[in-house]
């Protein structure tokens, strides 16, 4: 919460980031532009920054981008197994990013353009408990 918060400056913000930016190497065009963001107060932005410049790398290359939700993490097996289901649905290479979440129980919540697919056992017990409410 520290890059929305008021009590440090952009100024401030603009140094942290000079320096985790100096420390790991970033230099160029990356290193400058972290600054940038920085100064101008918008360090908030970056992750959306980050997707949406996955999303157009993967448009250039052909593919496309699914964002996988994972009650564990998947094997390098697991990855490729699951690229060549989405290459099927999708008719194109998939660039997948995958993030644990493990409230889901186990499955996968898969994003993928305007589609969604949720086979987490936590949707599955959620509509088995909607479902004998409904019953009952």
């Amino acid at each position: 919460d520290r890059i929305n918060s008021p009590v440090f400056s952009s100024e401030d913000q603009a140094k942290a980031i000079a320096a985790i930016a100096d420390k790991a190497g970033i230099t160029g065009l990356t290193g400058n532009f972290l600054r940038v963001v920085a100064r101008n107060r918008r360090l908030f932005a970056i992750p959306g920054m980050i997707r949406a410049f996955r999303q157009i790398s993967a448009e250039h290359r052909g593919e496309t981008a699914a964002e996988v939700t994972s009650a564990h993490a998947l094997t390098a097996v697991q990855q490729t197994e699951l690229k060549a289901a989405l290459k099927s649905v999708a008719g194109k290479d998939v660039a997948i990013s995958v993030t644990v979440d493990p409230s889901l129980l186990g499955g996968l919540v898969v994003k993928m353009g305007s589609r969604q697919i949720d086979t987490s056992l936590k949707t599955k017990l959620n509509s088995l408990k909607l479902a004998l409410k409904e019953v009952g």
